[in-house]
């Protein structure tokens, strides 16, 4: 990826790293990916199930109750410390400084969505803050590790990521790596917020409160819309000159990682569909591939399919 002259917006970004976040007990591990909210994915690999709707009214009001209680009122857990990311993103990489890189990315995909947002009606583009932690940190949606993975979160509206993630994707599930595969994961917990202002996400959740036994399979079609949104950007960075051709390939390739078929089989030897919360890696493929190849929102309606 090449970056113009532009600065980063430091603003939306939350650097938490070294600030002794609060440490995750027994009982919360598991590996998780790209997703809805942490605890979906650590239940969805360990337990072979989707959790209920109650179970995940309990866990939005435990965590309310933790971050009470850890959050020194900014949303960073006790202790931690807050350093701006400053500066011009011009010529920064993930190989040469991989905080800003990310940083800059998300300058670069909230510039789009709010354009975007702009230019078709949508009513204003609010924007969410990047957290960026080591190790472990509090969210509104419970605790977060990098064992967990990337995830945006509703109830505060922040994407948050440990940046060791990149690594466990290259060395555990064998993608390629490379800038355009980072910026793929940042745009689609990005397409999550997308969801979130466009009110699909709480629709999600209500229609998965009327019927349980779809949870799973309405996961599925919000992680796929999720994926088609991060097309959607990388259509436009590539307009413009951001992206290069050859680099599509590694957000492909990233795609593929983090399917639940390849995960599961990782993780267990074996693949069930039936307990698939974020699509297989040929879904997750094909709608990123819909949101590069059209550019376009409207046809990444993964609920209407």
């Amino acid at each position: 990826m090449k970056f113009g002259p532009g600065d980063v917006d430091g603003s939306q970004v939350e650097d938490r790293r070294g600030g002794g976040g609060m440490r995750i007990g027994a009982g919360a591990g598991g590996l998780g990916v790209v997703g809805l909210v942490a605890y979906m994915i650590i239940n969805a690999f360990s337990s072979g199930r989707a959790p209920t709707a109650e179970e995940l009214e309990r866990l939005r009001q435990a965590a309310q109750q933790r971050g009470s209680s850890n959050d020194n009122g900014t949303g960073a857990a006790t202790g931690s410390k807050t350093t701006p990311i400053v500066g011009s993103c011009e010529g920064v990489t993930s190989k040469t400084d991989p905080a800003k890189f990310i940083a800059c990315v998300e300058t670069n995909i909230q510039s789009f969505w709010k354009e975007s947002f702009d230019k078709r009606g949508k009513g204003q583009y609010v924007p969410s803050k990047l957290v960026l932690f080591t190790d472990s940190t509090t969210s509104g949606c419970g605790s977060a590790s990098a064992s967990t993975g990337p995830f945006y979160c509703p109830a505060d509206k922040k994407v948050f990521l440990d940046l060791g993630f990149f690594r466990e994707l290259e060395t555990r599930f064998g993608a390629q790596g490379g800038d355009f595969a980072e910026a793929y994961v940042i745009a689609h917990e990005y397409g999550h917020h997308v969801q979130d202002l466009l009110g699909r996400e709480t629709k999600m959740r209500e229609e998965a409160a009327r019927h349980p036994s779809d949870q799973n399979a309405l996961s599925v079609k919000l992680e796929l819309q999720a994926d088609c949104y991060a097309g959607v950007w990388g259509h436009g960075a590539y307009a413009k000159g951001t992206v290069e051709k050859d680099e599509i390939a590694q957000a492909l390739d990233a795609a593929s990682a983090v399917g639940d078929d390849r995960i599961q089989k990782e993780m267990r030897g074996r693949v069930q569909p039936e307990t698939f919360t974020h699509g297989s890696s040929a879904m997750r493929q094909k709608w990123f591939g819909v949101g590069m190849s059209t550019g376009d929102p409207s046809q990444c309606d993964t609920f209407g399919e």
